[in-house]
């Protein structure tokens, strides 16, 4: 029986901390990068970040993880946007998860990713 009670603390334990972030359409965030309101993380790598490219303005993750604090603003209520290769994929949920961790309260997820940026014609870097 306590193995069976430990099993469910460890499994309600990890369901917190798998958190789930909103989504944000690239109209708005196109709007919030406009209006200069808005931080984006690209969590595709160094190589696609500079060979293929990111959404503008974006910060390279792997290549800022340990520095991210500095990089983020210093109002923790500013919205962050993390995002990663298309709706398939969760490495987002690295840098959503280490912001929301420095104490960022309006993370939100770009789920169509730079592949869905790309396909809507939108500027890269």
């Amino acid at each position: 029986m306590k193995k069976l009670i430990a099993l469910f603390l460890s499994v309600c334990a990890a369901s917190v901390m798998a958190a789930e972030y909103p989504d944000i359409s690239i109209e708005d965030l196109k709007s919030a990068i406009k209006d200069g309101k808005v931080t984006v993380i690209d969590v595709n790598g160094t190589g696609s970040y500079e060979k293929r490219g990111h959404i503008p303005g974006a910060i390279d993750f792997q290549a800022s993880a340990d520095a991210l604090a500095s990089k983020l603003p210093s109002d923790k209520g500013a919205l962050v946007v993390a995002y990663c290769g298309g709706p398939q994929c969760s490495a987002y949920k690295k840098a959503a998860n280490k912001a929301a961790e420095l104490g960022y309260t309006n993370v939100k997820h770009l789920s169509a990713g730079i592949s869905g940026w790309e396909s809507a014609g939108e500027k890269m870097e």
